[in-house]
């Protein structure tokens, strides 16, 4: 792992206008997790099946969530993570990660770094009062055929659908700059994060991976909107799903953006109606 911030990385945080909050007296005023912080959470990743389920919630914990908010949703062999904060009404958005890993590496990019930033993201949401209920959730065997999400997906009835604003899924940050993962996206909502990183001056990709899918489908299919945001790089094959997948990958940096980028994209999503992303993109 990189200890500090290179020259170019602290450039690029302010090329972004993303540069890290100044420390103040309570570190606790300041809304934004910072880049250390987060590099923090990669220090000691769990490589063992059995131990990635408490480790994501011992995360959360630290992030201040409180045991008992805290549910574990079981059903056959497929076991997901949720946490939720709640607001007026049943306008809803879910926020999604998955935590399970190919075991020939030890999954940092893929995907302890999207449950790094789903947990930040629940900290720094827990700060403030959202317009809409927030699901945070930690899907399982994502890997094995995205059976997590298809679960929590299918137990969403038919008549509350429309109450699903949207859904944001973290995969495989740390690598390189946020980009969307089209193939697995709404249109409607990678323009949306296309807008938002141009707000941020953030440099910001469209692409299309083959033979590739992510959480997001799970949803789409459901008629519910949906984005998957990833940061990986160009020699990215050489690492996912193999004994590369390791700690000393990840730029803590890439990660840092990809959570700044989803927090404004989740603002941005809550301030909107909640069927703004079901109407065509012009």
């Amino acid at each position: 792992m990189r200890t500090g911030l290179t020259t170019l990385a602290l450039a690029l945080l302010a090329a972004a206008g993303l540069a890290p909050l100044a420390k103040t007296q309570n570190p606790t005023d300041n809304l934004l997790s910072s880049v250390e912080e987060i590099q923090s959470d990669f220090k000691s990743v769990p490589c063992k099946r059995q131990e990635r389920l408490p480790a994501v919630r011992a995360l959360f914990e630290k992030m201040g969530a409180r045991p008992e908010e805290i549910t574990s949703t079981k059903q056959g062999n497929v076991e997901n993570l949720v946490v939720r904060r709640s607001a007026a009404g049943t306008d809803t958005v879910v926020i999604g990660a998955h935590y399970d890993f190919i075991s020939a590496g030890c999954g940092v990019v893929d995907n302890w770094s999207g449950i790094v930033t789903l947990a930040h993201l629940f900290r720094t949401i827990g700060k403030v009062t959202p317009r809409k209920n927030v699901v945070f959730v930690a899907f399982d065997r994502e890997e094995e055929g995205l059976f997590g999400s298809r679960q929590m997906a299918r137990d969403i009835r038919k008549e509350d659908v429309s109450d699903y604003c949207a859904m944001i899924n973290i995969d495989s940050f740390g690598l390189a700059g946020p980009f969307a993962l089209s193939n697995s996206s709404s249109p409607s909502l990678v323009q949306l994060s296309e807008q938002m990183a141009e707000a941020m001056k953030l440099p910001f990709y469209k692409v299309v991976l083959d033979n590739a899918d992510a959480d997001s489908s799970s949803f789409v299919a459901k008629g519910i909107p949906a984005v998957t945001l990833s940061g990986l790089s160009k020699d990215w094959e050489s690492i996912l799903h193999s004994k590369n997948d390791q700690t000393e990958k990840i730029q803590p940096v890439s990660v840092y953006l990809g959570y700044r980028l989803a927090l404004a994209l989740w603002d941005r999503i809550d301030q909107m109606p909640c069927d703004a992303f079901r109407k065509p993109v012009k």
